[in-house]
């Protein structure tokens, strides 16, 4: 999800993307500021391969982080912003936390929800699975865009009051 989230940033937003930090990485202007999108091209799990590489080339710190992605605590179509704090399992923001040596990076936390009660699968078969039709994948994308433009245009804490309030209404 979050990989899809990027993409759709990175096309709005003119950024040309191309093979590096074992990803697809571009630089470019969201507004008046300068950003830079990487989507890891890494197994999930090691997206922190990608990650570190990538801001040391651009002399940034973890505080200057932001990940999208998929989180299954959140009903399906909820983005809501956070700042460090736990992985709730996550194993991509695993990889990222050790290698970053850090937990405290922006998340913008894509909600998918869980399987269904009845549903044995585990949650990592599950979650690679295509969503069901009736599910607006292209709505939550363009929800968690939004909210990564927000953190851009408010910072984070003002884009945190807006985002999670409204993910509160």
């Amino acid at each position: 999800m979050g990989f899809q989230a990027a993409q759709r940033l990175a096309g709005v937003h003119r950024i040309t993307v191309r093979s590096k930090h074992e990803g697809m990485y571009g630089t470019g202007v969201m507004g008046d500021v300068e950003v830079a999108v990487l989507m890891p091209l890494t197994y999930m799990n090691l997206s922190g391969r990608s990650v570190r590489p990538a801001l040391k080339a651009l002399g940034l710190g973890p505080d200057q982080l932001l990940v999208m992605h998929d989180e299954i605590d959140l009903d399906f179509g909820v983005v809501q912003l956070k700042l460090g704090g736990g992985l709730a399992g996550h194993n991509g923001l695993r990889s990222i936390a050790e290698l970053l040596g850090t937990r405290d990076f922006v998340r913008v936390r894509m909600g998918v929800g869980r399987p269904d009660a009845g549903d044995r699968r585990p949650i990592a078969d599950w979650i690679l699975k295509p969503f069901a039709p009736d599910r607006d994948v292209e709505g939550l994308v363009a929800a968690a865009s939004a909210a990564v433009e927000t953190v851009v245009e408010r910072g984070v804490r003002g884009a945190m009051d807006r985002v999670n309030g409204a993910a509160a209404d």
